[in-house]
């Protein structure tokens, strides 16, 4: 079809001050915690906070509390967005909507197919490499370019303006390419971000119904004999192996 973190390590210049440091992490951890229940509420009032296996008491990598649930919080929202562009895409190319020009530059068009998935299994390996390369480019961006990275306190979900001394020429930023929330008060852009998890979270439990229907007819009864079936293989996006033969 279609369908269409770091972790860093901070070092303490203070070796014999245990005591102090301790305090700062059960504080930021308290802080991070609670921020993480309170977004939990207005996001679902009925379930609230929901984390059966633990998952914000970890330390990934070594770090803080504070910094890991940045990292969890950062992954959902990203997570949510690639879902809600895969649930539309799906739908778009499984009805057979394409662009009217032509999908790459020796002419080939986009395909037409009667599974979504297939869409993708028709795109030269080539082609992917190179969506691949843009995605793998606009990762390391967020990564290098934010003013304060999302591990150590930085708005989650947001995503550098593009420097015109980065990208030559300059470029449309990634989010808001048109300045439309630019002079949106705080609130409204908190509230944004709400509905962005729950319409993401939402795209999330959709897209793995498509995909479930497709591999097994019934899996997802109210989709059966709407999703077509699907021979190929999900987790196998290139046509041929980039590693050698074990």
């Amino acid at each position: 079809m279609k369908i269409a973190a770091l972790a860093l390590l901070a070092g303490s210049a203070a070796a014999f001050a245990p005591a102090p440091q301790a305090g700062r992490v059960a504080t930021s951890k308290s802080a991070a915690i609670d921020d993480l229940k309170e977004v939990a509420a207005k996001a679902n009032p009925i379930v609230k906070f929901f984390d059966p296996i633990g998952l914000a008491d970890q330390n990934f990598w070594g770090t803080t509390s504070d910094e890991t649930i940045g990292f969890l919080r950062e992954s959902e929202v990203k997570h949510g967005r690639i879902a809600m562009f895969a649930f539309v895409g799906y739908i778009v190319h499984a009805n057979g909507i394409t662009f009217p020009w032509a999908m790459q530059m020796d002419g080939t068009p986009f395909p037409k197919v009667a599974s979504a998935p297939e869409a993708w299994d028709s795109i030269s390996d080539a082609a992917k490499i190179q969506i691949f390369l843009f995605v793998g480019f606009l990762e390391f961006y967020r990564e290098v370019a934010s003013e304060k990275h999302y591990m150590k306190g930085g708005k989650i979900g947001d995503f550098p303006d593009f420097d015109a001394k980065v990208i030559p020429g300059g470029a449309l930023n990634l989010y808001d390419p048109f300045g439309y929330s630019k002079n949106k008060s705080a609130a409204a852009k908190e509230a944004g971000l709400i509905k962005e998890l729950n319409n993401g979270r939402l795209a999330m439990i959709g897209i793995f119904g498509f995909l479930s229907e497709a591999k097994i007819e019934g899996a997802v009864p109210a989709l059966k004999g709407i999703i077509p079936s699907y021979a190929g293989e999900f987790m196998a996006p290139m046509s041929h192996s980039l590693f050698p033969s074990l």
